[in-house]
């Protein structure tokens, strides 16, 4: 095998806690997460040596610095570098929305790579490398559709996946930095701390249930910080979704349907304003692997 395609797709979380500041620096957390049918495409051929990337649609800063390419360089670390990569990227998820674009293409990069290699690496020791590549990497690298995540992210549990119901996306014109949403999170609760919750194993079997868990640690500060984000959600909650949320540190706000009928209605009346609305699925089947070409 010389060539393949993999899709990379998106996340969002359904509920999300953020819990202490680790010695690390890091943040420990609590979310549940789903896949979306909404996914950047991308194909990778081995070469002689090195990694080459190119990117289209979407500006995503310097090539060294962009997740996919440190997945290769570490799984073709991983497999004694035989050989090296040409990888072709095709973004269709926002960037800074929390819709985890980054991370899924970096997901998506390891296994490609280690399917160009024979599937040299085990897949347990894939996601100890999605695992050092960031928090939302082993939940993608894992394929699974729906689970409950926590520690940093690389701690997974997974749960039969609810029916696929259509999905809205609303994504404003500019995104939130992980890092600054975090450090502002931080300041808002220097003198409170954190309540009790019960995660009952019957509300992830039904979207009504679901959409009771709670909310997103995040939406206080960042609704704060940008009130028309707050005037968006409002205004999609408003369409009558069976649950409504801002996708980890946002931008994104996402609600999902009952029906197509009902994700159409909500389209047609918050269409016009300078927010990009996309229309996908939650996933009730695994991630597809990579696909020779």
């Amino acid at each position: 095998m010389d060539r393949v395609r993999i899709a990379a797709h998106a996340k969002a979380n359904l509920f999300l806690r953020v819990l202490a500041r680790e010695a690390s620096g890091y943040h420990a957390i609590e979310t549940l997460f789903t896949l979306l049918d909404l996914a950047d495409e991308l194909e990778i051929e081995r070469t002689a040596r090195g990694i080459a990337l190119e990117v289209e649609g979407a500006d995503t800063g310097p090539t060294e610095d962009n997740l996919a390419y440190r997945a290769a360089a570490l799984m073709l670390e991983a497999t004694g570098e035989p050989f090296g990569v040409r990888m072709r990227l095709t973004k269709r998820i926002p960037a800074q929305a929390g819709l985890g674009g980054g991370s899924s293409d970096a997901a998506a990069t390891l296994h490609a790579v280690n399917a160009l290699a024979g599937q040299a690496v085990p897949r347990n020791e894939v996601l100890q490398y999605a695992a050092r590549l960031g928090s939302d990497v082993p939940f993608l690298a894992s394929g699974a559709p729906f689970a409950l995540g926590w520690g940093r992210g690389e701690r997974l549990f997974r749960l039969p996946a609810p029916p696929a119901m259509p999905a809205l996306l609303l994504v404003p014109p500019t995104g939130v930095s992980t890092a600054d949403a975090y450090g502002e999170l931080d300041a808002a609760r220097r003198d409170q701390r954190r309540g009790a919750v019960l995660l009952d194993p019957d509300a992830f079997t039904a979207w009504g249930g679901i959409g009771r868990l709670g909310g997103n640690d995040f939406e206080p500060v960042v609704f704060g910080r940008y009130p028309e984000l707050k005037a968006a959600f409002e205004r999609l909650a408003d369409t009558g979704p069976l649950t409504v949320r801002l996708s980890g540190s946002g931008s994104a706000l996402i609600a999902i349907y009952r029906n197509d009928d009902s994700r159409t209605a909500a389209a047609q009346r918050l269409a016009g304003g300078n927010f990009r609305l996309a229309l996908t699925k939650t996933r009730q089947e695994p991630a597809p692997g990579p696909e020779p070409l």
